[in-house]
C-alpha cells in the first residue's frame, strides 16, 4: 500500500491526513472503485515496540476524529474527553489511540464535498454510495499504511459500535477485543424511517439543487437543520426531555399565541439545528445515514447473525442503556445471544441512566468503570508491554 501523509502537531495529539489507494483504488460494496482516498485521523499516546497497544475508536454519525483536545472546526472540546486521555478509562499513558474520520464524512476524509479528481469539482452525488463495511475497509487500509496488523481493542458507540462489530466480523484475526456501546446489528425499520425524514428534509430544501450546491451562494442549511432536529429527538429519552425541559417557557412569562419558540425544548432543538449546519455537510448526512440503513451483519450469512462471528477470536463487551429507545437493550441482547451461539467470549451490561441514546457521550461513572475494567483485564491477559 502506497500513501502519503500530511501531519499537523496540535495542542493534544497528532492530526494527520493519509492518502490511500493511490495505486490500487478501494473496491466498494456498490461495485464502484474509489481512490485516492484522503483519511483524516488523530492519534494519542505512544505506539509500543511490537505495536500491540493500539485502540481504534470509531465515531458516530455526526462525529469526527477530534476525540479529545480542542476541535479546530468548532473550537469546542473533543467529543469523548472524559473517556480518552491520561488516566482515563482509555488510558493514553498505556494505549496508542487512533480515531479516523469515516469515509463519506466532511471533516478531512474523502466524501461528497471533496474534489473529484476526474472532474476537478466536488463529487456531490457523483460520490458512490457507501456502507459501514466500506468505512471499516478504509480504516483497515489506514492501519496497513501505519504498519499495524493487530488491534488491541476497537471501541465505538452508536454508528461507532456498528463499525466495531463489523471489524470483528470482517477481520476476525486482527481484532483482540471489541467494545460496542448503544448500538445494533442491523438498522430497524423505525430507524430507517427517521433517517428518511431527515434526508427528505434536506432534498426538499430548494438550495440543495440535486446535491450540487457547493459553488452556490446558499447551501441547504434549512433542510439540514430540520434533519438534525428530528434526529436529535431520538438521541434523548422522554424522561430526560421532561426532567430537563418539561413544558417550561423560553425567556417569557406567557404564551405568545404564535409560532416563535415558546417552549425551552423548541429553542433547544432550533439551536441544535442551527449550530449543526456550521460544521457538517448536507450531502455527507445523506450518504452516512444511507450507510447506516444498509447495515445488516446477518445479510451475508443467510440472515443468521451468529454466523457473522463464527470463528472470532475477539473478546466482546456489549453495553446498552435502559433508556435508549433508538438502539434498545433488546437489540444488544440479540448480539450477545448470537455471540454466545458461536462460543465467543462476551460480557454484557445494561446501564441504568435516564439520558437516552446519547448517554455514552455524557458523564457516566458506571460506563467508565466497565470500560476501564474490561481493557485492563484484557491487557493483563495479553501481558508483555501491556501488563
Amino acid at each position: 500500500m502506497t500513501g502519503t501523509e500530511i501531519q499537523e502537531i496540535q495542542d493534544d495529539g497528532i492530526a494527520e491526513v493519509a492518502v490511500l489507494g493511490v495505486d490500487k483504488p478501494l473496491r466498494l460494496d456498490s461495485g464502484a472503485a474509489l481512490g485516492p482516498i484522503h483519511v483524516a485521523y488523530k492519534s494519542w499516546g505512544t505506539l509500543n515496540e511490537d505495536k500491540s497497544n493500539v485502540v481504534l475508536i470509531c465515531h458516530a454519525l455526526t462525529g469526527d476524529h477530534y476525540v479529545r483536545g480542542v476541535n479546530p472546526i468548532t473550537g469546542k472540546p473533543g467529543w469523548w474527553q472524559n473517556m480518552v486521555g491520561p488516566g482515563c478509562p482509555i488510558d493514553t499513558d498505556r494505549f496508542y489511540v487512533i480515531c479516523a474520520n469515516v469515509l463519506g464524512s466532511c471533516c478531512g476524509t474523502t466524501g461528497p464535498a471533496e474534489i473529484n479528481p476526474a472532474t476537478g469539482k466536488p463529487y456531490g452525488l457523483d460520490f458512490p454510495v457507501i456502507t459501514i463495511r466500506d468505512m471499516v475497509k478504509t480504516q483497515a487500509l489506514l492501519l496497513d499504511h501505519l504498519g499495524i496488523d493487530e488491534i488491541f481493542a476497537v471501541v465505538g458507540g452508536s454508528m461507532g459500535g456498528m463499525q466495531a462489530l463489523q471489524w470483528a466480523s470482517l477481520y476476525p484475526d486482527r481484532v483482540r477485543s471489541v467494545v460496542a456501546i448503544a448500538t445494533c446489528w442491523r438498522h430497524s425499520a423505525q430507524n430507517i424511517a427517521f433517517h428518511e425524514v431527515g434526508r427528505q428534509a434536506i432534498m426538499a430544501d430548494p438550495n440543495w439543487k440535486g446535491g450540487r450546491y457547493y459553488d452556490e451562494k446558499d447551501s441547504p442549511h434549512a433542510g439540514l437543520a430540520v434533519a438534525r432536529m428530528a434526529a436529535h429527538i431520538t438521541y434523548m429519552s422522554e424522561s430526560g426531555l421532561t426532567n430537563r425541559f418539561g413544558r417550561n417557557l423560553q425567556d417569557r412569562e406567557a404564551l405568545t399565541f404564535g409560532f416563535d419558540a415558546d417552549f425551552q425544548i423548541e429553542s433547544y432543538l432550533r439551536h441544535q439545528g442551527i449550530s449543526f449546519v456550521d460544521r457538517f455537510d448536507a450531502n455527507s448526512y445523506l450518504y452516512i445515514t444511507r450507510a447506516m440503513d444498509y447495515y445488516d451483519l446477518s445479510a451475508d450469512h443467510n440472515g443468521v447473525l451468529a454466523e457473522a462471528f463464527r470463528g472470532t477470536k475477539s473478546r466482546f463487551c456489549i453495553l446498552s442503556f435502559n433508556s435508549d429507545w433508538l438502539y434498545t437493550t433488546e437489540e444488544s441482547r440479540e448480539i450477545v445471544r448470537a455471540l454466545n451461539g458461536v462460543g465467543a467470549r462476551v460480557s454484557f451490561a445494561d446501564i441504568d441512566m435516564d439520558k437516552g441514546h446519547d448517554s455514552f457521550l455524557l458523564e457516566c461513572p458506571e460506563l467508565d468503570d466497565i470500560i476501564r475494567g474490561f481493557l485492563v483485564s484484557q491487557a493483563e491477559q495479553k501481558g508483555g508491554g501491556l501488563s
